[in-house]
């Protein structure tokens, strides 16, 4: 709630200074020429001084708070009261911060209801401290900027300086979650090759991870072949030729009003939750499979296996390879189909010739992103496809995944130092460097087709 009300103080003053800024600068202009920038620049320029600064200084405080509050709490006399053990005093004090941000919720441990309203208090006190030097600053900004609105003054100039260097801030943002991902990966995973050889881990065939090294048996292959041969090979068989056909109808043969309705309903499922898949895939799609298998003469036939999952998660990333195909054909310059057609080319003839090798980049680009949104997919197959790391090429097999081996490894309260548990950061690895060379591969033809056809 302080927090809250900070900020619209903060953005209320933003507002209130542009105003005033843009006023006094319009009282400054006595003509043609005589402003530097526009009245609204200089507007924009002490805004921004007024909220930047106390944006950063609040959210520099809102990170060290918590651990000001809790120094302040452990200086009381109460602290007396907590255990000696440094686990069970932790305990104690998260259950008393789940009570002081939420007064109707239950704790297990008594003495964490004495110490919720003393932090409580305290975190009123620290947040009233920080909202007070949020608007100080905010308060100096704005009377620093808005002295420095005069006639001369280049306030577009710095205005738009300051926008571009948040601008840039915020594409790093992307770019520094994921050299945090990986490095995280890189860090983890080499805890892990310290214990378990690397050569076995790529190259066993058996997967029976344990909290102990010995005895343990880390063979990743069968799961680097279910993962290749659920999203990889069945999802892929699936989902190209519908999605690329349903392209190819959308763009060239359907009427507009068919266009507008069907192309909407195709995009839904892109939308629909992956677990309304799963419960699809276990309920309605698995047990067709298995019905099929036991027409077909195999022996006690499963109800989770490769098939299903596949053909489920195929038909999930259908709109992925859809939308691409269906922008890069109709993003085919008219005049390339129109003179196919002049040579006495038919219309299929025309598609299969030009419009199809003209729009290759981006349909490439579609499968590529489909295959890698199929080979991280985790909750069709914990569903449907089982929990066996198995290697084999029967479709009515059960089987798992990288993706559903990461869940178990990690789910419930585990040792972040045992090698079963660090084997899920290095099959997460595997899963990064995987999806890194697919998008690779389609930069590359991407650029090389664009390149051709440009």
């Amino acid at each position: 709630m302080t927090s809250n009300i900070v900020l619209a103080a903060i953005l209320a003053l933003g507002l209130v200074g542009w105003f005033a800024a843009r006023s006094k600068a319009r009282l400054l202009y006595t003509g043609r020429g005589s402003l530097h920038s526009m009245p609204g620049y200089h507007g924009w320029y002490v805004a921004l001084w007024l909220i930047v600064p106390a944006l950063i200084a609040w959210l520099v405080w809102q990170a060290i708070m918590p651990g000001l509050v809790e120094s302040a709490i452990l200086a009381q006399p109460i602290a007396a009261k907590l255990p000696t053990i440094d686990m069970d005093r932790a305990a104690v004090l998260s259950e008393a911060w789940n009570l002081a941000r939420d007064p109707n919720a239950s704790a297990f441990n008594p003495l964490a209801t004495e110490f919720a309203e003393p932090l409580r208090d305290l975190q009123f006190r620290y947040a009233m401290i920080g909202g007070l030097l949020a608007l100080v600053l905010a308060f100096a900004g704005g009377a620093y900027a808005f002295t420095r609105v005069r006639a001369g003054f280049p306030a577009r100039t710095r205005t738009e300086r300051t926008v571009m260097f948040l601008l840039l801030l915020a594409s790093l943002v992307a770019i520094l979650t994921t050299i945090g991902i990986v490095v995280s990966l890189l860090y983890e995973t080499g805890l892990f090759f310290s214990q378990i050889s690397p050569i076995d881990f790529l190259t066993g065939l058996h997967w029976a991870p344990k909290d102990a090294a010995d005895g343990a048996d880390f063979g990743a292959v069968p799961l680097f072949w279910g993962t290749i041969y659920i999203g990889a090979i069945i999802a892929m068989i699936v989902a190209i030729p519908l999605g690329l056909m349903s392209a190819i109808y959308l763009t060239q043969y359907a009427t507009p009003t068919a266009r507008k309705v069907l192309k909407p309903i195709l995009e839904i499922l892109a939308g629909i939750p992956t677990v309304v898949y799963g419960y699809f895939a276990a309920l309605t799609v698995a047990p067709m499979v298995r019905d099929f298998a036991e027409m077909l003469g195999k022996d006690n036939p499963s109800t989770e296996s490769a098939l299903a999952a596949g053909l489920v998660m195929g038909v999930m990333i259908i709109p992925f390879v859809s939308s691409m195909a269906d922008d890069s054909m109709a993003a085919v310059p008219q005049a390339m189909r129109d003179g196919s057609l002049a040579m006495g080319a038919t219309e299929s003839e025309t598609i299969k010739k030009v419009l199809l090798p003209a729009a290759l980049p981006g349909i490439v680009a579609g499968v590529m992103l489909a295959v890698s949104r199929a080979i991280g997919e985790t909750m069709i197959v914990v569903m449907a496809a089982g929990a066996s790391a198995r290697l084999s090429a029967d479709p009515f097999d059960s089987m798992t995944t990288v993706t559903y081996q990461i869940v178990q490894l990690l789910t419930g309260d585990q040792e972040f130092n045992s090698p079963k548990t660090l084997s899920a950061f290095a099959l997460g690895l595997v899963l990064f460097v995987i999806t890194l060379i697919l998008n690779i591969v389609a930069l590359r033809v991407v650029k090389r087709f664009r390149e051709a056809y440009d």
